[in-house]
């Protein structure tokens, strides 16, 4: 069974609905019959979803794979014109939240603003033929439209209320959909393009309904110039890293049937490679789409299957849409349906291993604006989020165990990284296949000393202000266990690091950074207090104001937590990473993947061993990691809810902010790892050769 199939009876069950709905919008896009102040919204919201009409028209037709470039590139342009950062085009848009509040006022602004940006999830249903999905959500816009029209004056609180229930009413049918999407292989719309398509014909990167750029045309392009035996070594340095997950962490992969693969459209010749090399392992692919609703959390960072933004401010703008329709009967209707999805879905989430990413990097980072108009989560939602967080990851390890399931990520340049694009793509793919054995053999001289230690002391120089101390695991059998993970190139590709869960009793002090860019965001003198493991305090430098700084932190950073723990301390080896970083000028362009190896680096949140902590796990050595717990999650089994709280985030120091890396052992003597930004450990001088090259 096909999507087409899957989606082909619901479709035809809306199928009457849809048509009287397209009536009305048709009505509405002509002449709508409101307030002259309301009138232009209803006008070109309408006819965006008469577009997307024409869209869906032309999927029933078989019409979309057959257009020609410029057909494609101007239908293209119109979808996604009024969300550009153009002046003409989001300056100007209802989708923005500072024009949509300045045109119909504080009370209609926000809430049709949030009803324009969730139309345009019709982009996607129409791309993928999905009617009833259409319908539901072209009968909340005329289900709105129709209280402006009555006459009798429009209630602002009666619009929040459509919006509220239509949400709550729908969560069953939006959760259910997008638990199948994650596991189940038969919802092929994503995986026929990329197995079927033809790949030398710029053309199919349009028939995913997502933006299209100069970054996803280039791509394709410089891929399309590659030999197959580099487009095969490619795909085999990301499908290995993905096996060798399993059986270093010594997990049965001959038990699972399914991996989904994340990836920026325009990778697609790696991409169907990957999808043969994961058969030969038995496993059948699952490609999804990025989040569309807010449902979704629209707006957090990409997943699935994705294109560059089309407007990164936009994004940010709507990431906390939800907003108005949170409250704690929702969060409880939707643990209740999440579940009952898992149940639905059971035997296929048993059967899946876990994603295999492939990260893209390169775009200028970015500094959001902070609109008032935008959408806020008040502090009671705040504590919800971080509920749901908590008892959804639990549900979702219930059904997909995080001791039977793996990953593994990799990353490559966008085009928008400038002139030295094929550079450093070329630079990349090296770094992606450095010398597993070297990197094994010098970060196992470090772990010899970081095993020692009760504490590492870590410093800054220059304008660096860290002034941190780490508690690190005691030894019960030093001979045979071991605090550090010696990481290569496996589920974290490329190689480069040596990590742990710190303890939280002794971990306190100043983590510092004078510029970083995280999960897509840009922070300026970011600073993160810790005492005995936990955020005490935290600031950045990118507003003036600095409760501004605070919020942008809490929401993006702590997620929306009052405190997260250190829930990683690692020590990045790989200099290379950090001198290709250095030679280009695109240190503050690479992801935290590439970046988290170039410097010590500190995850705030679970660690690395989240939900498979009883899992034996073994450095090439032998020895057994045995910090894989920390005070908060030795209570899981207790209180899970307590234990976890499914977020991390990697911050790093740079080696040309570092001063020393200092292993403090329980007879008061030190020993230096680092000093003055270079290892000084006996073994690891080559290390150092990348930091030295002028």
């Amino acid at each position: 069974m096909s999507y087409r199939e899957i989606y082909k009876e619901d479709n035809e069950k809306a199928a009457e609905r849809y048509g009287l709905v397209l009536t009305r919008i048709r009505e509405a896009a002509k002449q709508p019959e409101t307030e002259e102040r309301f009138a232009d919204y209803f006008k070109r919201t309408a006819q965006f979803v008469l577009l997307c009409a024409e869209v869906l028209e032309m999927q029933q037709k078989g019409e979309l794979k057959q257009r020609s470039i410029d057909e494609c590139e101007k239908l293209n342009k119109r979808l996604y014109a009024d969300i550009l950062p153009e002046a003409d085009g989001y300056e100007i848009s209802y989708a923005n939240p500072a024009y949509a509040v300045k045109m119909l006022g504080e009370d209609f602004g926000g809430p049709l603003c949030f009803l324009y940006a969730e139309c345009r999830a019709l982009i996607a249903y129409a791309f993928e033929g999905r009617l009833a999905d259409m319908t539901i959500l072209m009968e909340l816009l005329v289900e709105v439209y129709t209280c402006f029209c009555d006459g009798s004056g429009t209630d602002a609180e009666e619009i929040r209320r459509i919006l509220y229930w239509h949400f709550h009413d729908y969560s069953e049918i939006i959760v259910a959909q997008a638990v199948r999407e994650s596991v189940d292989p038969q919802l092929d719309f994503f995986t026929g393009i990329v197995m079927q398509a033809d790949l030398s014909d710029d053309t199919y990167l349009y028939r995913y309904g997502e933006y299209i750029s100069e970054n996803e045309l280039r791509t394709a392009r410089y891929l399309a110039g590659l030999t197959q035996e580099q487009i095969q070594a490619m795909a085999d340095t990301f499908t290995e890293g993905y096996r060798i997950g399993f059986e270093v962490t010594n997990k049965d992969l001959s038990k699972k049937k399914t991996v989904s693969i994340h990836y920026a459209i325009g990778f697609e010749r790696v991409v169907r490679e990957a999808v043969l090399n994961f058969k030969k392992l038995g496993l059948s692919t699952v490609i999804f789409r990025d989040a569309v609703s807010s449902m979704g959390n629209r707006g957090h960072g990409k997943r699935g299957c994705y294109s560059t933004a089309a407007n990164r401010q936009f994004d940010f703008d709507h990431r906390n849409d939800s907003a108005y329709y949170l409250d704690k009967a929702f969060v409880k209707r939707r643990l209740e349906v999440l579940r009952e999805a898992y149940e639905t879905y059971r035997e296929l989430a048993a059967v899946y291993a876990g994603p295999a990413v492939q990260e893209v990097f390169g775009e200028e980072p970015f500094a959001p604006e902070n609109k008032k108009e935008a959408a806020h989560y008040s502090e009671k939602q705040q504590k919800l989020l971080v509920y749901y967080a908590n008892e959804s990851g639990q549900i979702t390890n219930e059904y997909i165990r995080g001791d039977e399931r793996s990953f593994t990520i990799i990353a490559y340049p966008l085009p928008a990284i400038g002139r030295d694009y094929e550079a450093i793509f070329a630079e990349t793919v090296k770094l992606n296949t450095l010398d597993y054995m070297l990197y094994r053999n010098m970060q196992q001289r470090l772990i010899d000393v970081l095993d020692k230690a009760q504490r590492v002391h870590i410093t800054g120089k220059g304008a660096n202000r860290t002034d941190l101390y780490v508690s690190i695991r005691r030894l019960e059998h030093p001979d045979s266990q071991t605090a550090f993970e010696n990481c290569v190139a496996d589920v974290n590709i490329p190689v480069g690091e040596v990590f742990t869960s710190p303890m939280l009793q002794g971990t306190s002090g100043i983590l510092h950074v004078t510029g970083v860019y995280l999960n897509e965001l840009y922070y300026k003198d970011l600073e993160l207090t810790f005492s005995d493991g936990m955020v005490t305090a935290y600031t950045c430098a990118n507003f003036a104001d600095e409760a501004e700084n605070r919020r942008y932190i809490h929401e993006n950073v702590l997620m929306q937590h009052d405190t997260l723990p250190m829930g990683e301390f690692a020590i990045g080896t790989n200099t290379t990473a950090y001198r290709m970083a250095r030679d280009y000028q695109i240190a503050d362009k690479l992801p935290i993947l590439i970046a988290e190896k170039t410097g010590p680096h500190f995850a705030v949140g679970d660690t690395c061993y989240s939900h498979a902590e009883d899992t034996s796990v073994y450095n090439p050595d032998g020895k057994e990691i045995v910090a894989k717990d920390n005070e908060r999650t030795m209570i899981r089994k207790e209180d899970a809810s307590k234990a976890y709280f499914n977020c991390h985030t990697d911050i790093t120091i740079p080696y040309d902010e570092l001063d020393t890396i200092t292993a403090l052992l329980p007879d008061g003597s030190a020993v230096d790892v680092i000093k003055d930004g270079r290892f000084v450990v006996p073994g690891t001088e080559e290390l150092n050769r990348p930091l030295d090259k002028a």
